[in-house]
């Protein structure tokens, strides 16, 4: 399974969002150059959900998503434009369903670098696994008496 950053990284590509890897698209490091760009981490997220059944297992990670830019309202923009691409999405990435993508700390102006260059972040809570997604379809128009019997 891949850090969570590289699959959120070739999901952005994907949207048509001005973004291209390792021009103005980084992960794990943001480069003194270029002046805008934008850099997605993996932060620490919450423990593994615990199910009696070894094949359910959920990873919850999280992300921040870093955009730095000379302009500041072009940098609120990007920001902004990027919760919007990331958050309350399920799908498949590289192979790993991702069940759940949600905006957990909203975009805010971190602060300006040394090149007095305005740095904003935001960050999503996931969660994803590679087993087969788990779904409700089987439960459905059904009451509980019926699930339990």
């Amino acid at each position: 399974m891949n850090p969570a950053s590289v699959d959120i990284k070739d999901y952005l590509l994907t949207t048509g969002i001005d973004l291209t890897f390792a021009t103005n698209l980084f992960i794990g490091m943001e480069p003194e150059s270029p002046d805008d760009c934008a850099t997605i981490f993996d932060t620490p997220g919450f423990g593994r959900d615990k199910f009696y059944d070894p094949t359910q297992q959920y990873h919850r990670p999280s992300i921040q998503v870093r955009v730095r830019n000379r302009s500041y309202t072009a940098g609120w923009g990007i920001i902004h434009s990027i919760t919007e691409i990331i958050h309350n999405q399920t799908m498949v990435i590289n192979g790993v369903y991702y069940s759940a993508m949600f905006c957990s700390i909203e975009p805010a102006l971190l602060d300006y670098d040394e090149n007095d260059r305005p740095r904003f972040v935001v960050t999503f809570d996931l969660q994803r696994s590679t087993g087969e997604p788990v779904t409700w379809e089987h439960i459905d128009y059904k009451t509980w008496l019926d699930i339990i019997k």
